[in-house]
């Protein structure tokens, strides 16, 4: 079933629960995933909704970094909340050995030996672990790491 149509039915299921808190997360998910659709002028492919509910994760973590800072618990709670909710329709992530060995292999495949080649040993690992939840962050440290 196509992300879109699972995401309108958990929206009509929050809205017979009186959850609010969840069918508010699911309408900024359907609202985000709409827009790519239509500013990208074709259907949604599965690459494209993962890149999309990435950058929502993204977002949320970052607002509830921020409000945490600020002092505003009940707003980075809310944040936290809709974070749990997209995450729910996300691969699980990739484990710290599976990373370890895509970076790895990636080095290998590409011959890399300085930082700078960090770009095609970040984009060959990520082409390994396709259809699995990357944390672009993690990634890029391990990398570093292990050229630097």
């Amino acid at each position: 079933m196509p992300l879109l149509e699972k995401i309108q039915k958990d929206m009509v299921d929050a809205m017979k629960a009186r959850d609010e808190a969840r069918l508010g997360a699911l309408r900024m998910i359907k609202t985000a995933l709409k827009k790519q659709e239509v500013d990208s002028m074709k259907p949604l492919n599965e690459a494209s909704e993962m890149q999309v509910m990435n950058t929502l994760l993204k977002q949320r973590r970052e607002s509830a970094e921020l409000f945490r800072k600020g002092g505003r618990g009940e707003l980075a709670d809310r944040e936290e909340a809709e974070i749990g909710v997209i995450e729910s329709y996300l691969p699980e992530t990739s484990s710290s050995e599976e990373l370890d060995a895509a970076v790895n292999s990636a080095i290998a495949e590409t011959g890399a030996t300085s930082p700078k080649q960090m770009g095609a040993v970040m984009k060959a690992a990520q082409a390994k672990l396709a259809g699995k939840r990357v944390d672009g962050k993690t990634l890029s440290e391990l990398v570093k790491q292990k050229l630097g």
